[in-house]
């Protein structure tokens, strides 16, 4: 994929400075973290690198990457290096990818309490699938998922749901063998979905209870348990959206779809359009119009705004697994598995690695000599530096 012409990086080197200084006290550290990574990002500010290609000699600089996960910059080796890393976990059958999203009436509510309430959908979503698969009325057996957390639609609001990657089936409640599900269908969406809603809300209560939940703004009034009782029962009054995508293929074809979505972020470079008079132009997709592909065009102020709310708290795992799958006991989940299945565990795809070709004979670019910033800054080395390097250090 080509270099895109516009960058966030460079809306931020030209509008992060004022935005700041109109919302900055309604910022936290970690926005501000954030913002001066992805300016410093593949920049003389981080340090870098001289490579000389191992094949025709060719001499470039390479800026180093800030390698902060909300860069969109930053994401093709993280994403490369986990992928290669699952490729032993799968399994050799269908794979099902089951979308939960909270209410937009939440979102408020959500984004004052990220860590807790982005923690909460996790597990109320994966135990909604745990148990709704142990029941013998459905599969009747316990099951292993991926759990991915995007907080954000196509138009950069607001709008936090988990995509949930499962095998089709699972061990049955004893042990003794492998449950299969169907090739087509894999649990009821509208019982998820009750039982999702039943379980967001009840621990939601819980929190309040427990004095964990903090109220700003227009949310003061919901710090009363009576007005937090009646909020509760204007959501359990909806449907809640829980949707399953149609299934795909085996293992073959899992790596390529988890790419998809593990480590994306609210917005790419690509799908920036122009920056000019103060307002940004992006491309987006409107599901409500047959998945029809726009162009959004907001201020500035507004696009940083959207850009920001995405910003995950300190130390929130975005990527989780459950059930059998959890940390503690899937090598032996995934052994008992593949035993009932009949099946060896494949062979991990090995980790790739961030060395560059030379742009004039394709051959790899070894590091020769590396440069801190003051070196950088103060004295530049002669090649010219080269930007769309990764840091391969």
């Amino acid at each position: 994929m080509s270099r895109p012409t516009l960058e966030v990086a460079d809306i931020l080197r030209a509008s992060g400075s004022s935005f700041l200084d109109r919302h900055g006290s309604h910022l936290a550290s970690q926005h501000r973290k954030v913002m001066d990574a992805i300016v410093r990002c593949r920049t003389a500010e981080l340090g870098g690198h001289r490579d000389r290609c191992s094949g025709c000699g060719h001499q470039a600089i390479s800026y180093n990457s800030c390698r902060n996960r909300h860069c969109p910059k930053c994401q093709s080796n993280a994403r490369d290096r986990w992928l290669a890393a699952r490729s032993a976990e799968l399994l050799p059958v269908p794979y099902f990818h089951i979308v939960f999203t909270l209410p937009h009436e939440l979102s408020a509510l959500v984004l004052q309490n990220k860590k807790l309430l982005y923690d909460l959908l996790f597990r109320a979503s994966a135990a909604t699938l745990l148990e709704v698969a142990r029941d013998p009325k459905h599969l009747g057996a316990d099951i292993g998922l991926l759990s991915v957390l995007h907080t954000w639609g196509q138009n950069l609001q607001h709008h936090p749901h988990v995509h949930c990657v499962v095998p089709g089936g699972g061990l049955a409640l004893d042990g003794s063998r492998w449950v299969a599900a169907s090739s087509r269908f894999f649990l009821p969406v509208r019982v998820l979905s009750r039982v999702f809603r039943g379980k967001f809300t009840a621990e939601l209560k819980q929190l309040l209870l427990q004095g964990k939940l903090q109220f700003h703004g227009s949310l003061q009034e919901l710090a009363s348990p009576d007005h937090f009782q009646g909020f509760l029962r204007k959501l359990f009054r909806k449907d809640w959206v829980v949707y399953a995508k149609p299934p795909f293929g085996g293992a073959e074809h899992v790596l390529h779809y988890l790419a998809r979505y593990t480590h994306r972020v609210a917005i790419s470079n690509h799908r920036l359009v122009s920056f000019k008079d103060d307002r940004v132009s992006f491309r987006w997709k409107d599901y409500a119009a047959g998945s029809k592909q726009k162009v959004m065009r907001v201020s500035t102020d507004e696009f940083l705004r959207r850009f920001l709310i995405h910003v995950l708290p300190k130390g929130l795992v975005r990527i989780r697994h459950f059930g059998l799958f959890a940390n503690r006991k899937r090598s032996a989940s995934l052994l008992r598995c593949r035993m009932l299945l009949n099946t060896a565990t494949p062979p991990q795809q090995p980790a790739p690695t961030a060395q560059i070709k030379c742009p004039l004979c394709s051959e790899p670019m070894l590091v020769i000599e590396r440069f801190n910033t003051l070196q950088l800054l103060s004295a530049p080395p002669s090649t010219a530096p080269i930007k769309t390097r990764l840091d391969t250090s």
